[in-house]
């Protein structure tokens, strides 16, 4: 084993297996990386495409992604679980390209049909025609409602609702306290409840 996990694996048993491939990186090990490029670029494209709202560009600031990771190998350290480090650096990509203002009409995009857009899996329950059709009516309105959220509260509620994220990650993600992870969820949760109320 090499030398980095090593030293690690005898400071702590808990450290994750995304870590310790990480650590084989670092160390120099190029097959590692491409097992987390192969386990986790599908949900980080995934994740990205749910904040910028086009799956081109998903696809790019995911390969920016693992460019960064694949960059910032030598001075990796696991102070968080690997999933935590990697969304933060997404997070901050998608962010960043929204704020440059790149994201032109993004919000109508939301209802276009989209080539090589991800598409949801739904249960094999045969719904009727009918059902589809009011469920996808459904799902649109609930996304225009997420992406009409502020910036930090539309990525709180994707990271905790499609990532099932847990609070301690969240934080770590946008760098600030679990209380106010809390606190946008919060506010960003009563916004949808009331702006959804006819759905109920």
């Amino acid at each position: 084993m090499p030398q980095g996990v090593n030293t690690v694996m005898g400071a702590t048993t808990a450290l994750d297996y995304d870590a310790q491939l990480m650590l084989r990186v670092k160390d120099g090990d190029g097959a590692s990386f491409g097992l987390l490029l192969d386990k986790h670029r599908s949900p980080v494209v995934h994740f990205l495409y749910r904040i910028v709202q086009d799956f081109a560009i998903a696809e790019e600031l995911g390969q920016e992604v693992f460019l960064r990771v694949y960059r910032s190998r030598a001075t990796y350290e696991p102070t968080a679980r690997f999933t935590t480090w990697l969304f933060r650096i997404a997070t901050h990509l998608a962010l960043n390209w929204l704020r440059d203002g790149r994201n032109e009409r993004g919000q109508e995009r939301l209802d276009e049909d989209r080539e090589g857009a991800p598409t949801l899996q739904v249960s094999d329950s045969k719904p009727s025609v009918e059902q589809n059709l009011v469920y996808e009516v459904k799902l649109q309105e609930v996304r225009r409602a997420i992406l009409g959220l502020p910036e930090k509260q539309r990525v709180a509620v994707l990271m905790h609702k499609y990532e099932e994220m847990e609070y301690s990650q969240i934080a770590m993600v946008l760098r600030c306290s679990e209380s106010a992870v809390k606190s946008l969820l919060f506010r960003a949760y009563e916004t949808l409840r009331a702006r959804l109320a006819h759905m109920a």
